[in-house]
């Protein structure tokens, strides 16, 4: 093989030295047809083919082939011919040539008949416009590895981004994403493209028509932003936020992030996106930064109060105090068994609500078939049942839990009122968790306990002790002239003797 070297050795040796053709094949070892090639240009040519090569087995069925696959691309697009069914059907007819010689031609073929994209550069007003779309990636939460969705949201003008992990794609998270991004971004773009998302889009109509989902359409109204949808399969239509999804992927979740909850991962993210801000952009004379700034205000305000981004459920209330919700179960009051609750489901917790008021909230559970109780739901029903206390399963989770100083208070509650109003005495003391801190309640018992006070009224004594040294007085500023010598005036005892004649 001649490489650009042995033409560079020829040239100089023709043209700097002035040596003949046959003095430059003699010294230089080539033969006088390439020594004239590398005079008449400086870089040898490229291979190639003086014609192209014969396929002589599979060359007669090249016809049949081009039939099919035209043939094909009329058929359903799950019912098309595959490399390997034309194979199949030329072997029929007498191919007996290799099957990776058909899987050749086809994909050459296909590659003929598809013509190459071509893309217009774009530009867009400050404001106006704005791109969603979902990603995937890896991060370790409380030291189990997982795979997270992650909503970014990108500003077409200034290209700031915003992105927040969710442990899915559901609808609340989606509309969550839109929250928080409007508030990262201090307004809210006119007009946002999406792909056909389920969170969004019902029905894809003809052309870009779309018959949208019912709670988008009541999100998108609240905000007062317009929705624009790609073609289906062409998401070239908002490169500029499948981009960002490979950058965040390569940059935000490398080297993958190790963080205790998804509140401290989206903490992480948030203050990424903010250094972030900080880039400059190929072909823009200002920062990331400081574009953001002067389209933050052509932005659309933020309305007074944030849309709920939940999901709503009838919930009712079974035998044991709990709601089902995607196969787990959330404790209530026990006053609450047999009733019919709303059930507000957001991306981290879950409310539930009794006609306008607040019941309870937990956090939601990704898991599956779990109970999730809080132990203060059962008090009432455990005052009036002290039997079941020792298999209660919300008390057994919670006296793993709790301060040393309950299992004696307990144990000497239990010694010195038998037949279980220890029992009941110590649940009442658990009540108090319903309407003081539990830092102080949990310091009121162990102080009781110290004291030899191992009662109900002996934790109240110290509840209310405690109280008292939270509520220091506030002093008195005496400012008067007048009152400044107060206290240090000389004491008159003739005054007393006034007294003694008074009747």
């Amino acid at each position: 093989m001649r490489t650009v070297e042995n033409f560079e050795d020829i040239r100089r040796a023709y043209f700097l030295n002035g040596q003949s053709i046959r003095e430059i094949s003699r010294d230089l070892h080539h033969g006088r047809t390439l020594v004239r090639k590398a005079i008449s240009q400086a870089e040898p040519p490229g291979y190639q083919l003086a014609q192209p090569r014969e396929a002589p087995v599979i060359a007669p069925y090249k016809l049949k082939i081009d039939e099919l696959l035209k043939e094909s691309k009329g058929l359903p697009r799950k019912q098309r011919y595959t490399a390997h069914k034309i194979f199949e059907l030329i072997q029929k007819l007498g191919y007996g040539g290799s099957e990776g010689s058909v899987h050749n031609y086809v994909c050459q073929w296909k590659k003929d008949q598809k013509p190459r994209p071509a893309y217009l550069p774009l530009e867009f007003e400050p404001g106006q416009d704005a791109q969603v779309d979902w990603g995937e990636a890896q991060v370790e939460i409380g030291g189990v590895r997982m795979v997270v969705q992650f909503f970014v949201m990108r500003l077409n003008y200034s290209k700031a981004r915003f992105v927040m992990a969710f442990p899915f794609q559901k609808q609340e998270a989606f509309f969550e994403g839109h929250v928080q991004g409007f508030h990262f971004y201090g307004g809210v773009a006119r007009r946002i493209a999406y792909d056909n998302l389920k969170t969004a889009v019902f029905r894809v109509l003809e052309g870009h028509n779309r018959q949208e989902q019912t709670a988008f359409t009541a999100f998108r109204s609240y905000y007062l932003f317009e929705s624009r949808y790609c073609t289906p399969a062409q998401g070239h239509e908002k490169g500029g936020v499948e981009s960002d999804v490979g950058y965040v992927q390569r940059n935000f979740f490398s080297p993958i992030p190790q963080v205790a909850s998804f509140a401290a991962l989206n903490e992480l993210l948030w203050q990424m996106c903010l250094d972030n801000l900080q880039r400059k952009v190929r072909g823009q004379d200002e920062p990331v930064a400081d574009l953001w700034r002067s389209e933050r205000e052509l932005l659309l305000p933020l309305p007074a109060k944030d849309y709920l981004a939940c999901t709503l459920h009838v919930a009712k209330v079974n035998p044991y105090s709990q709601v089902v919700f995607e196969t787990n179960r959330y404790s209530v009051p026990t006053a609450y068994v047999g009733k019919q609750l709303v059930l507000r489901a957001f991306p981290f917790r879950v409310e539930l609500l009794s006609l306008d008021k607040m019941v309870t909230t937990h956090l939601r559970c990704f898991e599956r078939e779990k109970d999730i109780l809080i132990p203060q739901h059962y008090l009432d029903l455990l005052a009036q049942r002290p039997g079941a206390f020792e298999h209660a399963l919300p008390m057994r989770r919670w006296s793993k839990q709790w301060p040393p100083a309950y299992d004696r208070l307990l144990a000497e509650l239990r010694q010195r009122l038998p037949d279980g109003r220890g029992i009941r005495e110590f649940v009442a003391v658990l009540k108090l968790h319903q309407d003081y801190p539990t830092e102080q309640v949990e310091k009121a018992v162990s102080q009781a306990v110290a004291m030899g006070a191992a009662h109900l009224d002996g934790v109240r004594l110290c509840l209310r002790q405690l109280q008292d040294v939270s509520q220091a007085p506030i002093p008195i500023e005496l400012s008067r002239p007048e009152l400044a010598a107060l206290g240090s005036q000389p004491i008159r005892l003739e005054q007393y003797n006034q007294l003694l004649g008074v009747r």
